[in-house]
């Protein structure tokens, strides 16, 4: 075993399925996903920042937010096309800890990001202070817990025969292959779900109590309409994205339910990251009217 554990230097995946046709369609669906994710994240930063009727503080989180989905689905989806396309589903180790470090970080700044956003609805701030206090922020939370996740990985040790029961690197599943320690591993990431998941949730918790406590007093209710829709868009984002989170990593898995954390894992690498231009477009209509200016339909 020590000898198996200081040769490797590759990790086996085991994907999503085994079935040749399967992977042919699932390759065809993930690179239509993907497609969508870059156009419509990296088409709506260039439209914010192309337009100026969106450069308040709001939209410039938004487009952080999609700056980071592109990024952050850009993480998994082409090594997963490439297994899907190739057929061999082998990651080095070296090229796992990059992976992991880089999910880790843009999926934590993704969650501080939403966390910092429902703050803007009931305030009104400064472009300065939204960057240099709440987006910064996020990032220096997110660039902490991947460091962490990538030193704890380092301290681990693998048997030359160790499979990741997933389509990428996480670090749940390779603290389960280890065959070393994991006394150290299970205490940060214990640590850092505590304190960067369950933070990021009380705030989003109690602005959303703070905003509608404020939206209650308002007596029109074409206001208070008018003021929940606001809320809509972000309700949403949130409800898919931690919903499937807490699916993957709160629910006890088992061989029967590996299977569905896959594809939970799927909705919040891949697909929350297409819909979130969608969601958050097609239910704004400044950003409509934005983007009608920028093509100059009339």
């Amino acid at each position: 075993m020590e000898n198996q554990t200081e040769q490797v230097t590759e990790l086996t995946l085991v994907g999503l399925t085994d079935n040749p046709r399967l992977q042919a369609l699932l390759f065809i669906l993930f690179l239509l996903i993907y497609f969508i994710v870059l156009v419509g994240n990296l088409g709506m930063v260039v439209l914010i920042r192309s337009s100026a009727q969106l450069q308040s503080p709001m939209y410039f989180f938004l487009s952080n937010l999609s700056l980071l989905d592109a990024c952050y689905s850009s993480v998994v989806a082409p090594k997963t096309l490439k297994n899907l396309l190739m057929g061999k589903k082998t990651i080095s180790v070296t090229g796992c800890a990059s992976q992991l470090y880089f999910f880790i970080a843009l999926g934590t700044t993704v969650c501080f990001l939403l966390a910092a956003m429902p703050l803007l609805y009931s305030s009104i701030m400064s472009h300065r202070v939204c960057m240099l206090l709440l987006v910064t922020g996020s990032y220096l939370m997110g660039l902490t817990n991947g460091v962490g996740q990538t030193i704890s990985m380092s301290t681990l040790s693998f048997c030359s025969s160790s499979t990741i029961n997933l389509f990428f690197c996480d670090i749940a599943p390779l603290i389960s292959l280890s065959s070393s320690d994991t006394t150290l591993s299970h205490i940060i990431l214990t640590t850092a779900a505590s304190l960067f998941g369950v933070s990021s949730i009380l705030v989003i918790l109690l602005s959303y109590v703070a905003i509608i406590t404020t939206i209650l007093s308002i007596n029109s209710a074409k206001g208070k309409r008018k003021a929940f829709s606001t809320c809509t868009s972000h309700l949403t984002t949130v409800s898919i994205f931690y919903g499937a989170c807490f699916f993957m990593y709160l629910n006890p898995s088992s061989d029967s339910s590996r299977g569905a954390d896959k594809w939970a894992v799927v909705l919040y690498t891949m697909v929350t990251p297409m819909l979130n231009p969608l969601i958050y477009s097609l239910r704004n209509k400044e950003v409509k009217e934005a983007l009608r200016r920028l093509l100059k339909i009339k």
